[in-house]
């Protein structure tokens, strides 16, 4: 089963940040990952531009941002709702572990996470469970200073 681009795409970070302190540029790529044999007998893993996705297939959402601006942006936080389908595996590899919320309102590690089963009593969050990832930076976001965050997930 064949999913179009716009449905994959369709995650969309939002930024949250206080409009009188500068412009922040926001640019988020969805990556396909795939693993490759190398001529060495090692594996590389290949982050190609999400064309075409396929359930199991694995994808890596980078968000690159940089300050535009000639102020600090203070209390910046990049806050991702998954699509529908998408489910949320890990931090990619160098990035900082992100917030998560199950409901869009509470958020914190999948670990501190509850929600309610089918016969409604709580049980622990899994990563399937997650419907937004965020992020919020610990210092001011300086005039000109850029970052990178990405997680993995996994379409379903």
């Amino acid at each position: 089963m064949f999913l179009p681009k716009t449905l994959i795409v369709a995650l969309v970070a939002t930024v949250a940040a206080p409009a009188i302190a500068g412009p922040v540029d926001l640019v988020t790529k969805v990556l396909t990952e795939k693993r490759v044999a190398a001529k060495d007998g090692t594996t590389r893993v290949d982050l190609k531009a999400t064309g075409h996705a396929v359930p199991g297939d694995k994808l890596v959402y980078q968000l690159t941002y940089r300050n535009t601006g000639t102020q600090p942006v203070k209390d910046f936080v990049l806050s991702n709702p998954l699509p529908q389908g998408v489910n949320y595996v890990a931090p990619a590899d160098g990035s900082p572990a992100p917030e998560l919320s199950v409901d869009g309102s509470t958020f914190g590690s999948l670990a501190a996470l509850r929600v309610k089963g089918p016969d409604g009593a709580l049980r622990s969050a899994s990563s399937d469970d997650v419907k937004v990832v965020r992020w919020r930076l610990a210092q001011p976001l300086a005039p000109g200073a850029a970052g990178q965050v990405a997680f993995r997930a996994v379409l379903r």
